[in-house]
């Protein structure tokens, strides 16, 4: 594995933190401003009263189609426990709807996310269907894609970015309702005019390396090499599927002013969705709560491109007029750069050699 270096200084947004090499694509104007800013401030003069109504005839016509079909569920939704899960499934109660809550067991699960999810089917009152990969194959995949592309929790998210389209078509559910569209909210890579819904070709060229899950068959050390069950967890409904039931991922927050700050202190209040006491790479404690591997994904991004969780929150807190440039500039500073303690366990769990990195 190629050891690392000290990424070099970053030119960084006027506005916000986040700098010129940001992924997946980010762009900067005349004024030095990126991206991200400008479609944050284009979401301050929507009509979210008209996008509302838009989300509600939507609902309308899935619980239409479920009645008609006799289905129990009116839509899909991939949870984890977090305070996004919560937030969405809170929404689709108002609209009387009765989601199949899914989720994906990636194997690296932590106490207060487990706790959270066991939270969130209780308050909810709904079903949840959970999927576990074994965790030899979750390792297998998991080391391969570090030493391929530098993200060891690849499996992760091949997994909760797949499972939920899969677990539509399994039971012939037409809608998927996700959260945030993550990278139109961070790096400004749409618009929201777009309104970008959920596909196979945007999950896999920017959700997933631009790997499908069939990729990694045959891959790994010898001996180990990945199998083709180890990888059907990410295999995508196919086209045939998705054309025939008509199936579409949509993002709440195309329809609503989304607030990740406003919404989990509601959830905490109302649901008790719980919040960390305290975090070793950012300041916010309710945010990637499920798992004790995350950190490392993000130290990992901050060791190919200087920067982490602490410069997106950060921007996400100045774009909201929380918090002054300059804290966020400091916070980012201090945070983005700390090994996260559960480094070295999942180097060993990997059985690679700390000192490479």
């Amino acid at each position: 594995m190629q050891k690392y270096e000290a990424p070099p200084a970053l030119i960084r947004c006027k506005q916000c933190l986040y700098p010129t090499v940001s992924k997946p694509t980010i762009l900067f104007d005349a004024e030095g401003v990126c991206s991200g800013c400008r479609y944050h401030e284009s979401r301050q003069n929507m009509d979210w009263a008209k996008r509302w109504r838009r989300f509600e005839a939507i609902c309308e016509e899935a619980k239409e189609w479920a009645s008609r079909v006799g289905s129990p569920y009116s839509c899909v939704v991939g949870v984890s426990g977090g305070k996004d899960s919560h937030y969405q499934i809170y929404i689709l109660k108002q609209f009387c709807m009765t989601p199949l809550m899914v989720t994906y067991n990636h194997v690296w699960n932590n106490q207060i996310g487990i706790r959270n999810l066991r939270n969130l089917v209780e308050r909810s009152g709904f079903n949840l269907l959970r999927f576990t990969s074994s965790p030899d194959a979750v390792k297998r995949m998991a080391r391969y894609m570090l030493l391929q592309v530098g993200d060891v929790t690849w499996p992760y998210h091949a997994g909760c970015l797949t499972w939920p389209m899969k677990a539509a078509a399994l039971y012939s559910i037409p809608l998927v309702v996700w959260g945030e569209e993550g990278f139109a909210e961070m790096t400004g890579m749409f618009q929201l005019d777009d309104e970008v819904e959920y596909t196979r070709w945007k999950r896999t060229e920017h959700d997933m390396r631009g790997y499908e899950g069939m990729d990694l068959i045959g891959k790994g050390d010898p001996g180990y090499e990945i199998q083709p069950q180890d990888v059907e967890p990410y295999t995508y409904p196919d086209e045939a599927t998705v054309e025939s039931l008509g199936l579409r991922g949509i993002y709440l927050s195309n329809y609503i002013p989304w607030d990740a700050d406003a919404q989990a202190r509601q959830m905490h209040k109302e649901w008790g969705f719980e919040m960390a006491t305290a975090r070793q790479r950012t300041f916010l404690t309710y945010s990637k709560l499920d798992d004790w591997a995350n950190d490392i994904h993000d130290y990992l991004k901050y060791l190919k491109f200087g920067y982490g969780r602490a410069t997106d929150d950060a921007s996400t807190e100045i774009r909201h007029g929380r918090m002054p440039r300059e804290v966020g500039l400091e916070l980012a500073e201090v945070l983005d750069v700390v090994r996260p303690a559960e480094w070295a366990k999942l180097m060993s769990w990997l059985d690679l050699d700390t000192s490479t990195v």
